[in-house]
């Protein structure tokens, strides 16, 4: 039986980076793919990628962008404690679950 690897942020969640040749930038999560475990931040892990001229692009040549890393080397940014945080869940008295700093309780779902 296969797991779905679980992903801890969410498309536009601003996250630190912790680890690897971009740690310590910040950005926004501009997509997820649960199904890798993978995530694009804005302005980390930046590629270079050789393109071919095409109609959008009839230039062609080095193009730079960001490239997917995994999630297990991010963490969501607290607005309020102004660092990287874990996260915790909590229960709503209308039933909802929400996203919640584990240091100072502040929504991340509003």
């Amino acid at each position: 039986m296969l797991m779905k690897p679980k992903v801890h942020v969410r498309k536009g969640d601003t996250v630190a980076v912790i680890t690897g040749k971009d740690a310590g930038k910040k950005g926004k999560v501009l997509s997820v793919d649960p199904a890798k475990g993978r995530i694009v931040v804005e302005g980390v892990n930046i590629v270079k990628r050789h393109t071919k001229p095409t109609r959008t692009n009839p230039q062609g040549g080095i193009m730079e962008r960001e490239a997917p890393l995994d999630s297990s080397n991010v963490m969501i940014y607290c607005s309020r404690c102004k660092r990287p945080v874990r996260i915790n869940k909590k229960l709503l008295a209308d039933g909802k679950k929400v996203r919640v700093c584990n240091k100072c309780g502040e929504e991340f779902d509003k």
